[in-house]
C-alpha cells in the first residue's frame, strides 16, 4: 500500500523558516516527478514547487520564488520543501504529491499519489 506522509509543519513567526518532508512507502518513486501544493480556506489547491525525476529541473510559483527550495532524495524516497522568509500569506495546508512520469507539471489532476496534508501557520 502506497503511503505519503508529510512532516515538519507547524506554527512559525513571519520571517522564520520551516522544512517540510514527505516520506513515501509502499514502492519506489525514483522515476516520479514530485510536487508540493498548498490550499487555504476557500481557495483552490495550487502548486508551489515541483521537481523532476532526477532533480535537475524545478518549478516555483512566483509567490514563493527565491524563498522556497524543493529537493529530493531518491535513496530515501523523500521530497523536501525548505521554506524561508515565511509570510502570513504562506499559511495553508501543504500537500506533497507524486506523479508517474518524470517531467514537471503543476496541475493537481496530473498527480497520482497524495499525502494527507500538513498545516503551516505563519503569524504576523
Amino acid at each position: 500500500q502506497v503511503q505519503l506522509v508529510e512532516s515538519g509543519g507547524g506554527l512559525v513567526q513571519a520571517g522564520g523558516s520551516l522544512r517540510l518532508s514527505c516520506a513515501a512507502s509502499g514502492r519506489t518513486f525514483s522515476s516520479y516527478a514530485k510536487g508540493w501544493f498548498r490550499q487555504d480556506h476557500g481557495k483552490e489547491r495550487e502548486c508551489v514547487a515541483a521537481i523532476n525525476w532526477n532533480g535537475d529541473n524545478t518549478y516555483y510559483a512566483d509567490s514563493v520564488k527565491g524563498r522556497f527550495t524543493i529537493s529530493r532524495d531518491n535513496a530515501k524516497n523523500t521530497v523536501y520543501l525548505l521554506m524561508n522568509s515565511l509570510k502570513p500569506e504562506d499559511t495553508a495546508v501543504y500537500y506533497c504529491a507524486f506523479r508517474h512520469g518524470g517531467v514537471i507539471v503543476i496541475s493537481t489532476a496530473d498527480y497520482d499519489y497524495w499525502g494527507q496534508g500538513i498545516q503551516v501557520t505563519v503569524s504576523s
